[in-house]
């Protein structure tokens, strides 16, 4: 029999709303792109982009992980979580497009680069991201292809994706174990490739900026503050959808709770992280590495920010979390979970605006960052829709040993 028409999660009021926020960054962007200062404008897109793909490649990570871990409160999660996948295509995309950019997004290019030419060179740059993001996004495409098995039913009436998938499926009969396995082979090389290509993303789009300074510790930064960021994220979706009268998604006390702690835990190992970040350069004292760091907490107008940073992102969600009946109210929760990507966003524009704005005497965020967010957020959020609107059933999962 076939499956019936799911109703739709995200209206088209909602999608409309989204597609407008990715208007309004897109013509922000452009206006300022084609203005008398385009670093401007490709420094909020790159923050922006590293933000943002950190969030959709952190939200399916924690499914993996749960996955690998064989974790069963996190049953309904998962297709939460999976969710933020949608937005690989586009972050691939946006990849891309840096490259058009690539004048004022690497303020090294023409500089002397004492020896470093060898690693810092456009074409072997985007070659070996866009290798890594490639092996990235297809090993979490190939891991979410064995998991929508689990949920999807076989054979639908609905066109899309769903619909070829579930023909397909019923066309190809697989059995429980092989898909079983796959999943937690191509998971576990997935928390690999996260590892080494977040590491790689860091050092080539974030650290490299300012070429002489370096930090052994700045790749683990990078992929721990990206699942922070995508467990923030896929709390709040997880929030709305439960809030939501009109879907049929109810999250219990004791999952939120759970959850909450697992973002609890990150928020003080990325803190530990930003801690020891410091000390080991400030015991070190040596001025390639210390100049970058003073400049960043010591110099104003930067001081300010890096210390609202590490209020935003760690001292307040701790004393926060610290109660255990906040964990359990997903209004507070998506409060404190957006209060801490917001900080990611400022961390990383900690990181990349002295290096655009060297010389600024106080803060050089302008209304058209908020705008180029904005878009981006657009983005996210239309992607995530069309991907719940494709999968409704991803939120009422069934559970793998019935399949």
């Amino acid at each position: 029999m076939m499956a019936s028409i799911e109703p739709k999660i995200v209206g088209r009021f909602l999608i409309g709303i989204f597609f407008a926020f990715m208007l309004i960054g897109a013509v922000t962007f452009i206006v300022q792109a084609a203005g008398d200062h385009p670093e401007k404008a490709w420094r909020a897109y790159l923050i922006n982009f590293l933000l943002f793909s950190a969030i959709s490649q952190g939200g399916l990570l924690f499914s993996i992980v749960m996955n690998t871990a064989g974790a069963r409160w996190s049953r309904l999660l998962s297709g939460v979580s999976e969710s933020f996948a949608a937005f690989f295509p586009v972050s691939f995309l946006l990849f891309l497009i840096l490259f058009l950019g690539r004048t004022h997004v690497f303020p090294w290019m023409g500089s002397n680069l004492h020896g470093k030419e060898i690693w810092l060179n456009l074409p072997f740059l985007f070659t070996r991201n866009f290798i890594g993001l490639s092996t990235l996004y297809g090993l979490g495409f190939a891991y979410l292809y064995h998991a929508l098995w689990f949920k999807l039913p076989q054979g639908s009436e609905r066109s899309g994706l769903s619909g070829l998938l579930g023909r397909r499926w019923q066309r190809h009969p697989a059995d429980f174990g092989k898909y079983r396995r796959r999943m937690t082979v191509y998971g576990n090389l997935y928390i690999l490739a996260f590892a080494v290509v977040l590491s790689l993303i860091g050092f080539d789009l974030v650290m490299s900026m300012d070429p002489h300074w370096y930090s052994t510790l700045f790749g683990a930064y990078t992929f721990v503050k990206a699942f922070y960021v995508g467990l923030g994220a896929v709390i709040i979706l997880a929030s709305l959808l439960h809030l939501h009268p009109k879907v049929d998604f109810l999250l219990p006390s004791s999952q939120f709770h759970d959850i909450g702690k697992l973002f609890f835990a990150f928020c003080m190992l990325w803190g530990d992280l930003f801690y020891v970040h410091l000390v080991v350069i400030w015991y070190g004292n040596v001025p390639e590495e210390t100049a970058y760091m003073i400049q960043r907490t010591q110099a104003a107008p930067w001081n300010s920010l890096a210390w609202t940073v590490f209020a935003i992102g760690f001292i307040l969600p701790f004393l926060i979390l610290i109660n255990k009946r906040i964990k359990t109210r997903p209004k507070a929760m998506t409060v404190i979970c957006a209060g801490v990507i917001i900080s990611i966003w400022l961390e990383h524009f900690l990181l990349l605006g002295p290096i655009y704005s060297p010389n600024a005497v106080r803060m050089p965020l302008h209304f058209a960052d908020g705008l180029i967010s904005v878009g981006f957020l657009g983005l996210m959020a239309a992607s995530v829709s069309v991907f719940l609107n494709q999968f409704p059933e991803v939120l009422r999962p069934q559970p793998l040993e019935t399949r």
